[in-house]
């Protein structure tokens, strides 16, 4: 990529998230809807293949009757599986998240590590949940990649990749350091809402005009 495209790409990425932020309520910090680490760490790995409202119900009641690491590093694991049945492959999970309290209790104090070594070598944690943590427990500059920043950063051009761990790092080089925060959440949002995976409602679309909308056929 020439340096003069890579600007103009550049320009043409931040120029999305705004436009978006604030139809979603949110804002460049990624402060909005900030939850504590440890709440904004088990969600994310119970969220894992699970729809969205299933995750909060089944993170609420966990954390409700287990809401720190020490309390559930010594839960029963059977009551784990049963407060968090609604989500995907629940019988794992629940022997993960007590694995991760254990560890944090044993090796990071019972703190949530802040950087992505740390979390990283929690049990089940990748780079997606590890970003999540950092913006959203943490109010950090980090990008999580998901199948909707995956899927949308392709289809404005913004990206041109195969994987989402590709796209985090095009993303990377794309965007600005401090204008990595929002980018999850945002176009979550906007994948949800308007920018769906079949038939996209580009006619609503607040960012229309500076989409490629590549890979798109039928739309509304």
């Amino acid at each position: 990529m020439t340096r003069e495209g890579r600007a103009k790409k550049r320009k043409r990425a931040v120029a999305v998230i705004e436009r978006l932020l604030p139809l979603y309520g949110l804002t460049a910090t990624g402060k909005v809807g900030r939850r504590d680490p440890f709440r904004s760490l088990i969600a994310t790995v119970l969220s894992h293949r699970t729809r969205d409202e299933n995750t909060e119900s089944a993170s609420t009641k966990l954390l409700s009757e287990y809401p720190t690491p020490e309390a559930l590093a010594s839960g029963n694991i059977a009551k784990i599986r049963s407060l968090i049945r609604e989500v995907g492959f629940w019988r794992v999970k629940a022997k993960r998240v007590r694995d991760i309290a254990r560890i944090l209790v044993k090796d990071f104090g019972a703190e949530v590590p802040q950087d992505y070594e740390g979390l990283l070598s929690l049990p089940g944690v990748g780079r997606k949940t590890a970003g999540c943590v950092l913006v959203f427990g943490f109010g950090k500059q980090a990008l999580p990649v998901d199948t909707h920043v995956h899927r949308i950063s392709n289809r404005l051009g913004l990206a041109e990749t195969r994987t989402p761990e590709e796209t985090e790092q095009e993303l990377l080089r794309v965007l600005p350091p401090d204008r990595l925060a929002p980018v999850n959440g945002v176009l979550v949002e906007h994948g949800k809402a308007v920018c769906r995976p079949t038939s996209p409602l580009c006619s609503r679309c607040a960012v229309h005009a500076l989409c490629q909308r590549v890979g798109v056929g039928r739309h509304r």
